[in-house]
Formats: structure tokens, C-alpha cells, sequence
């Protein structure tokens, strides 16, 4: 895959978007539709730190959460190769951004309706503790343009079922 050294392994493809936009649902059905295997950075954090990302954000902060996640993204995007979802928050980081280039990177786009009922009140979502609807909003707002930014595909998740994103996803995989 182009963007990775002869002999490494590379995501089939990059999962990215913010909550509630499906990347971990669609991210299972599009892995089992390829016969790949799934994995979640966020739950390589929370392998790593021993915790759950609540209690990451609680007891450290967000700032090393941030860096906690950069490092277990860049691994996964070194030694990967299956269908990889990266946390909504992940394409904050400049290193990030870059080290996407030349990654098939599938933005799965998501409204703010369709986005808030996904995530309810945003139990287990720290950064919706306090006013999910509104701060959903603002993160949608605010990470709109990155994902844009990182991604080669974008498909849009809104009244679809993550079996039917996944279809138009590997239909979009198979095609490059």
C-alpha cells in the first residue's frame, strides 16, 4: 500500500469520525465483510494505561490521553493490517494528520441528529459528560474540516445501518 516501507503491514483501511458516526459498528461489520480483523486505538489506550479511557481523562487529563493515543496510532498504522478505527479526537494531532498520508483513510461522516441519538448522553464518552447535544455540536463543527483533511473516501452514515456502510465501503475498496 502506497505510504508504507516494502514489507511493512498497513490498515486495508482507516476508520475515521466523530462520535456516534459508526467507526467501531461498521468497523466489525467491514472487517468480518473482508475477512480482517478489527481493531479500536482506543482500545489499545486503555490496554496500555490499564484503564478505561473515562478514568484516563479523570485521573490524567486529556492532554496525556492525547498522547497516549498518538503513540498507539502510529503503532497500529506501523504493524496493522486490517480494518482500523481511530477515536473521534485522534486527527487533533499534527503527527497524526501526517502520519495518515498515503492511507486509505474512510471518513464516515455523521449529523448531529443521527449523532446524538448513536451516542444517547454520552455514558463512557468523557468529553460528553456535560451537555452532550451541544458539545457534540461544537466537536463536529471543530473536527468536520480535519477529517476532511485525512480522508481519500467519505461516506455518509446518516438512516444506515453499519452493515450498509460497510457494503459501500468494501464495494469503494475493492474498486482502487
Amino acid at each position: 500500500m502506497a505510504g508504507t516501507e516494502a514489507g511493512a503491514s498497513a490498515p486495508v483501511c482507516v476508520l475515521v469520525g466523530a462520535p456516534g458516526s459508526g467507526k467501531t459498528s461498521t468497523g466489525q461489520a467491514l472487517a468480518a465483510l473482508l475477512g480482517v480483523a478489527f481493531r479500536d486505538t482506543d482500545g489499545d489506550i486503555e490496554a496500555q494505561a490499564g484503564k478505561p479511557i473515562p478514568e484516563i481523562f479523570v485521573d490524567d487529563g486529556e492532554a496525556h490521553f492525547r498522547t497516549l493515543e498518538a503513540a498507539a496510532v502510529a503503532a497500529a498504522l506501523a504493524s496493522f493490517d486490517g480494518v482500523l478505527a481511530l477515536g473521534g479526537g485522534a486527527i487533533l494531532a499534527e503527527s497524526t494528520r501526517a502520519a495518515l498520508a498515503g492511507h486509505t483513510v474512510v471518513y464516515l461522516s455523521v449529523e448531529l441528529p443521527d449523532a446524538v441519538r448513536r451516542v444517547g448522553l454520552g455514558a463512557g464518552r468523557p468529553l460528553l459528560a456535560i451537555n452532550p447535544r451541544a458539545t457534540l455540536k461544537h466537536l463536529l463543527d471543530q473536527r468536520r474540516p480535519l477529517y476532511t483533511q485525512v480522508a481519500t473516501v467519505t461516506v455518509v452514515t446518516d438512516g444506515r445501518t453499519p452493515r450498509q456502510v460497510a457494503e459501500e465501503i468494501a464495494a469503494v475498496l475493492k474498486d482502487r
